[in-house]
């Protein structure tokens, strides 16, 4: 049976001195335990590496902070936001700048962008030269997609560095007019690294029809998503706009945007922002299905499922607001309205030439007497 490590059997290790090199290389690791090693930098594949080597097995730990390496140009830890960003900022000389946005780490960030706007195209989550996508590369700066280009033909020459406030610093492309509201994400929600906007169908459906997903389905939207809210129509690229979507990020890593479509934002890396437009898509596709099979009878699970899902929420460390609420208060699905379900209206049994209202026939009298007439003149002819 394969290991399966949380992040207190990762940090328990840690302090015990014992080190991680009993960690085998097939050892499953929950995304928190993960996290737990990138916080630290630890690459297991390192030391793996080192141990069939015959190496010595010390270089699992971070390196000292007094260390006089140093990256020759000034690029954040991606994977600890708001903590050890070095020099680079909006106010930085231009040449900095431009060194920060040409330099490898950044390339590979523009290759990840590149690389998720295929996969939205592909799936046909954007059309056109719709869709943006964003990953905050430090404490003020963000890297973005442009405007007027398709996301599934995008290089990564195409792509632009802004500010927080939305000013262009970089990229020979402008950006997108909609940066404002990724930024406005990033701004009001720290743990936002990546944000990702399209106009996936059947999840733009509901914000359309101005319906709330229901909940307490599908096991898998509940533990990544939870439940996803809508944000009221304003402009697309407006002010408004962003703050209204901002508004719900605290809460919520999906939020769907009234007649428009839906957007992301994730805590690790612009792919887990890609992932929940797929799992928001499937799930709205989903329960549209089961809405016509079921004429909107549709089968939930239990509060008490849902519990014991929030429960393994909380030990991937994914928050979730309703993580306090009682049993009872979960599975609140008083907003839904099914679709409509195509049917064909009962009709009544054909009247006979002697029924009438008294006989329980639901025909008109007055078509009943028009038709006699004419029975009655055809026959007289004859």
């Amino acid at each position: 049976m394969k290991q399966v490590l949380s992040a207190n059997d990762i940090l328990n290790l840690m302090k015990s001195g014992r080190g991680l090199q009993g960690i085998g290389p097939d050892a499953i690791l929950t995304p928190s335990a993960r996290d737990v090693l990138r916080e630290h930098r630890i690459d297991l594949d390192r030391l793996h590496s080192r141990a069939a080597n015959g190496a010595a097995p010390a270089a699992a730990a971070a390196p000292a902070s007094g260390s006089s390496q140093k990256p020759s140009v000034s690029i954040p830890d991606l994977d600890k936001l708001g903590k050890d960003f070095i020099h680079v900022t909006k106010d930085s000389p231009a040449e900095k700048i431009q060194e920060f946005f040409n330099c490898p780490q950044m390339q590979s960030l523009k290759e990840q962008i590149c690389d998720v706007g295929r996969r939205l195209w592909s799936r046909a989550y954007v059309d056109g030269n719709g869709g943006n996508i964003a990953i905050r590369v430090a404490n003020d700066l963000a890297l973005c997609t442009p405007t007027l280009v398709s996301k599934g033909f995008m290089k990564p020459e195409d792509l632009c560095l802004v500010d927080l406030d939305g000013n262009q610093l970089a990229g020979k492309k402008k950006r997108t007019s909609e940066i404002l509201m990724h930024l406005q994400i990033m701004k009001k929600q720290p743990k936002a690294k990546a944000t990702v906007h399209c106009h996936p169908p059947h999840a733009t459906a509901f914000a359309v029809a101005g319906v709330e997903p229901p909940t307490c389905m599908i096991p898998e939207i509940e533990v990544f998503i939870g439940k996803v809210p809508i944000a009221p129509y304003r402009t697309p690229g407006s002010p408004e706009m962003g703050q209204l979507v901002s508004d719900l990020v605290d809460q919520h890593n999906t939020v769907l945007m009234a007649n428009h479509g839906v957007v992301s934002w994730s805590h690790l890396n612009v792919e887990d922002a890609y992932f929940k437009m797929e799992i928001v898509e499937a799930y709205c596709r989903t329960v549209w299905v089961a809405s016509h099979l079921s004429g909107g009878q549709m089968k939930t699970f239990s509060p008490g499922h849902l519990k014991d899902l929030l429960n393994i929420k909380q030990g991937l460390g994914i928050p979730d607001p309703r993580q306090n609420l009682k049993e009872c208060e979960l599975c609140d699905n008083s907003e839904w309205r099914p679709g409509v379900v195509c049917a064909v209206p009962s009709q009544a049994p054909a009247s006979s030439a002697n029924s009438s209202p008294a006989s329980g026939s639901t025909a008109d009298p007055d078509l009943e007497k028009l038709v006699q007439t004419i029975t009655d003149q055809i026959l007289g002819r004859k």
